[in-house]
């Protein structure tokens, strides 16, 4: 699982967990029909907005020998329709079976990573 960090109208930071996958240098997520309280999502309406976005991706163990972490900074582009969204969409489906029984819906968040950082125990 990963953390996708936008930023409000306000300035604050708005954190939610995305499920993702990665082509390259871009990091793709969908809106899934999973229940929201609203079709108009914060998160896809910041990212329009303003397209500096923040990923962390990271690990948790008991002995934290075993921790880790990556994070990666980009700009985000939301795709409403076309052929990177669709093909977005395949990759997505090839690692979440529930994406192949039950296709996301809703637009598709690009990050195109600028910068990433890693760390590990």
């Amino acid at each position: 699982m990963a953390r996708l960090a936008t930023i409000d109208p306000d300035g604050r930071p708005h954190l939610v967990p995305i499920v993702f996958a990665l082509d390259g240098d871009t990091l793709y997520s969908a809106v899934d029909r999973k229940p929201k309280r609203s079709r108009t999502l914060r998160r896809i309406e910041n990212a329009r907005a303003r397209p500096d976005v923040t990923v962390i991706v990271d690990h948790y163990e008991d002995d934290w020998s075993r921790l880790w972490w990556i994070r990666l900074r980009g700009r985000a582009r939301v795709l409403d329709d076309g052929e990177e969204r669709e093909r977005a969409l395949g990759l997505l489906a090839e690692k979440y079976p529930q994406y192949r029984s039950e296709r996301p819906d809703g637009p598709v968040l690009a990050v195109d990573i600028g910068e990433v950082r890693t760390w590990s125990a």
